[in-house]
C-alpha cells in the first residue's frame, strides 16, 4: 500500500508539473513577443518610433527605423487599415510607436503619421501605408522582404517620398513565385 501511494503522489506532482509548464509558456512568449517589437521599432529613450533613410545596396535609399533596419509596406492593406495579425505579424512586425513618432535625415515628417491597432498599439504609417520590418533582415542595409509575395499580398520597401521601391536588394531573398516560398513558414 506504501508503494502505490508513494507512486501515485509521484504521478500527481508531474502532472502538476506539466500543467504549469504548458499554461504559462503561451503568453509568457506573446508577452515577449510583443515588447521585443516594440523595443526594436521605438527609441529606448521614449518609446517613440523614429524613421529616417538610408542606402541600400540594389534598392537605393529607402525608408528605415530607429535601428537602421529597412521598414515596409503591405500591398494587401486597406488605407492606413492593417491587415497583418497572427503569424503574419510575426514574420513581418509591425513598427509601433508610443506617441507620435518622429523622423530624421530624409524622412518628411508630413508623411508620418499612425494607425491604431486591434490591439490598441500605434502602428506608424508613412503615406498613408501601415509600416513593417521584416524578421529576416537582421542588420541595416538588408532589405530580404522587398517585392515577396507572402500572406496575400506584395511587401515593398517605401522610399523618401512614400512610393514603393521594387527590385531586390543585393543578397535579397527571392519571391515565393521564383521558389516556391522562400523557405519561409506560412506563406
Amino acid at each position: 500500500m506504501t508503494r502505490t501511494v508513494y507512486g501515485f503522489g509521484a504521478l500527481l506532482a508531474l502532472l502538476a508539473l506539466a500543467v504549469v509548464g504548458c499554461g504559462g509558456g503561451g503568453s509568457s512568449e506573446s508577452s515577449t513577443a510583443n515588447s521585443s517589437a516594440e523595443t526594436t521599432q521605438a527609441s529606448p529613450e521614449t518609446g517613440q518610433a523614429v524613421l529616417t533613410s538610408s542606402s541600400v545596396s540594389g534598392l537605393g535609399t529607402v525608408l528605415v527605423n530607429s535601428e537602421g533596419l529597412t521598414v515596409y509596406e503591405f500591398a494587401k492593406d486597406q488605407g492606413s487599415t492593417s491587415s497583418c495579425y497572427g503569424e503574419c505579424a510575426a514574420d513581418w512586425p509591425p513598427v509601433i510607436s508610443k506617441g507620435q513618432p518622429t523622423t530624421g535625415e530624409g524622412a518628411s515628417a508630413s508623411q508620418l503619421g499612425t494607425t491604431k491597432r486591434k490591439d490598441g498599439t500605434l502602428q506608424v504609417t508613412y503615406a498613408g501605408h501601415p509600416l513593417y520590418t521584416f524578421f529576416e533582415d537582421k542588420a541595416p542595409g538588408e532589405a530580404n522582404g522587398n517585392g515577396l509575395n507572402f500572406f496575400g499580398g506584395l511587401w515593398w520597401a517605401l522610399d523618401e517620398s512614400g512610393s514603393a521601391v521594387e527590385g531586390s536588394a543585393a543578397g535579397g531573398a527571392e519571391s515565393e513565385s521564383e521558389s516556391g516560398g522562400g523557405g519561409y513558414p506560412g506563406y
